[in-house]
């Protein structure tokens, strides 16, 4: 088998191909595991529908943070679907949906919801 040989202190101690395989092997799960999804962290997802109950594809959610104020956006996937993770179980959110002037009222993801995964579905109202 193959070695590296590097010299320490005037020794020479051999590495094999494989020991440094797996020793990279185990540095890569450590630097990913850091970026690993935070177990305390919580999504939210939902649909939303028009004011005839039919899912509405492009509409834009919004999340707002209420404790910065930060927004965020995604548009709705062909089904009427949305989602938000890595959402911070201490704060609370604010949930929009709007989509060609029409919109839907504002609801809340409270921090007392202790669900890791919330459902919330938006409908909107007919255009004013």
């Amino acid at each position: 088998m193959p070695s590296i040989i590097p010299r320490v202190h005037g020794r020479v101690r051999a590495f094999s191909v494989a020991g440094l395989a797996l020793l990279a092997a185990a540095l890569l799960f450590a630097v990913t595991a850091g970026f690993a999804k935070d177990p305390q962290t919580r999504t939210v997802q939902g649909s939303v529908t028009a004011p005839d109950d039919s899912l509405v594809n492009g509409a834009v959610v919004y999340l707002k943070n209420t404790k910065s104020l930060q927004i965020r956006s995604f548009f709705t996937q062909k089904d009427g679907s949305y989602y938000f993770h890595d959402l911070s179980p201490d704060i609370d959110y604010e949930l929009k949906a709007e989509y060609n002037g029409a919109s839907s009222g504002a609801h809340t993801l409270s921090s007392f919801d202790t669900r890791k995964l919330a459902t919330i579905n938006l409908k909107l109202s007919s255009k004013k």
